[in-house]
């Protein structure tokens, strides 16, 4: 008998901060890492506890699975390891053109056939148009948001065999 998994899978949950209910039951929250409630700026609390201890490179799932994955992977290849920054989002490392592709690639696996990949990507450091070389695939619509609108949207759709 197979496992039964919510639709909703979000690769690198973080904090969950992008999630309006912290605690969907329609998701499964993974990460690959667990930090306890840690002081951050004066007394605000940050923590990573996800459902799930997983790399989004290697996820543990069969193909065809989710019908919606969420991945908002590390940004940064630059950033002190006591930095605000660093301990919310961690750090790319300096393969990270192969680990977003890895991660990208496993995200769409896990997907079921015409299911969405919701990626979400701040530029500070590397440019958007990168990524997506990266990655391989140019995404069906986005969104620009953030002060200095570094923050990018992007929808993806996993559509077998269609071209």
């Amino acid at each position: 008998m197979s496992k039964k998994y919510p639709p909703i899978l979000d690769v690198t949950c973080g904090g969950r901060m992008m999630w309006f209910n912290h605690h969907n039951p329609l998701c499964l929250y993974l990460d690959n890492r667990e930090l306890p409630p840690t002081d951050i700026d004066n007394g605000r609390l940050f923590e990573v506890k996800p459902d799930m201890l997983a790399d989004f490179r290697h996820l543990p799932f069969p193909d065809n699975t989710f019908h919606l994955v969420v991945f908002d992977p590390p940004h940064l290849t630059r950033v002190s390891d006591k930095a605000y920054l660093k301990i919310k989002f961690e750090r790319l490392s300096n393969t990270w053109q192969e680990d977003l592709k890895a991660g990208f690639d496993e995200c769409m696996r896990v997907l079921t056939d015409y299911g969405t990949l919701i990626f979400k990507w701040s530029e500070i450091q590397i440019p958007t148009r990168k990524v997506i070389e990266v990655i391989g695939q140019q995404p069906l619509f986005g969104h620009i948001s953030g002060r200095q609108s570094k923050t990018h949207w992007m929808a993806f759709l996993k559509v077998p065999n269609y071209l």
